[in-house]
């Protein structure tokens, strides 16, 4: 258990033996442990590698709102941070915790910083990654947005959607690729034109495992099925891998309605009214009746 007084006093003598320390936990779990310290150093069930080369600029803090960030740097080793990691995106949004630590008694130790990794840049046999103090996500928009279309994501709580349930999404093997971007199948024909626009692409094995793809078009015809992404998915992908592929969701009234019969948890206004209607006036030519310039919704297909 860590002792902050412990580490106080420490600090306070004459002759200190203090490093730092950083946890990273990836989006899918993997977690990884770093020191500038000469040797390994174990807590809180993570050990801390000294054979990374990580290290880390002066921390900036302060107090209120505002954002805290620093940089991370380190070394590309196949033991720890790859560049095939870094490039397939995988570190992207990653957990970040930072410890001061007596090196001597590990249970000497403060938290430091608590964060995400931002924007990270890739150098000749390295890395540089920005790192977000948890006040960065006080600069997000908050409260609800009044739109047509629907504000939520298929299958979040306000959603409601299951949408792995049958007839919404397939597991199928890779039969041609290109460019990680492109896939064709020869047999994929039990889906209606267009079914998986807007959908995710996830990779379930081979190099490009647990990466998530959005699909841009899906197009049906007599040769099979076409599937564009909105991006390659930067790591390879080849003939045989496992993916699953899910039905996407315009955010249309219309679509929640007939393709995914869930509008009873539409998150949208489909009848409030548009820009057309915020500047419409009289005008001699039109009847003047005392009706509303405004006929139907914006939608129409609600």
């Amino acid at each position: 258990m860590a002792d902050n007084f412990a580490l106080g006093a420490h600090l306070a003598s004459k002759t200190t033996t203090v490093c730092r320390c950083w946890a990273v936990v990836r989006k899918d779990g993997k977690t990884y442990g770093f020191t500038d310290h000469d040797t390994n150093l174990a807590f809180e069930q993570i050990t801390f590698g000294a054979d990374t080369g990580m290290t880390a600029n002066a921390l900036e803090q302060s107090t209120g709102l505002s954002v805290d960030n620093t940089e991370a740097l380190g070394a590309l080793s196949s033991a720890a941070v790859t560049e095939s990691d870094i490039q397939a995106g995988r570190f992207d949004g990653a957990s970040v915790r930072s410890w001061l630590v007596n090196w001597a008694n590990v249970d000497e130790r403060v938290l430091q910083f608590n964060g995400t990794f931002g924007e990270i840049t890739r150098a000749v046999g390295g890395f540089r990654a920005e790192l977000r103090g948890l006040t960065e996500a006080l600069n997000q928009p908050q409260g609800r947005v009044y739109q047509s279309g629907c504000s939520a994501v298929l299958g979040d709580a306000s959603c409601g959607f299951d949408a792995n349930q049958l007839g919404y999404s397939t597991e199928i093997t890779v039969e041609t690729v290109e460019d990680t971007k492109v896939f064709s199948f020869a047999n994929l024909t039990e889906f209606d034109d267009r079914w998986f626009e807007r959908g995710k692409f996830v990779v379930l094995s081979g190099a490009a495992q647990g990466l998530v793809g959005v699909v841009k078009n899906d197009r049906l015809s007599a040769d099979g099925r076409r599937i564009e992404l909105w991006e390659s998915l930067r790591a390879e992908l080849t003939s045989g891998d496992q993916i699953r592929i899910e039905a996407g969701c315009d955010r249309r009234a219309k679509t929640c309605r007939l393709k995914f019969d869930n509008f009873e948890n539409f998150q949208g206004f489909p009848h409030i009214p548009g820009e057309d209607w915020l500047t419409s006036y009289p005008v001699s030519s039109d009847l003047n009746e005392g009706g509303s310039l405004y006929g139907s919704g914006s939608d129409g297909d609600a």
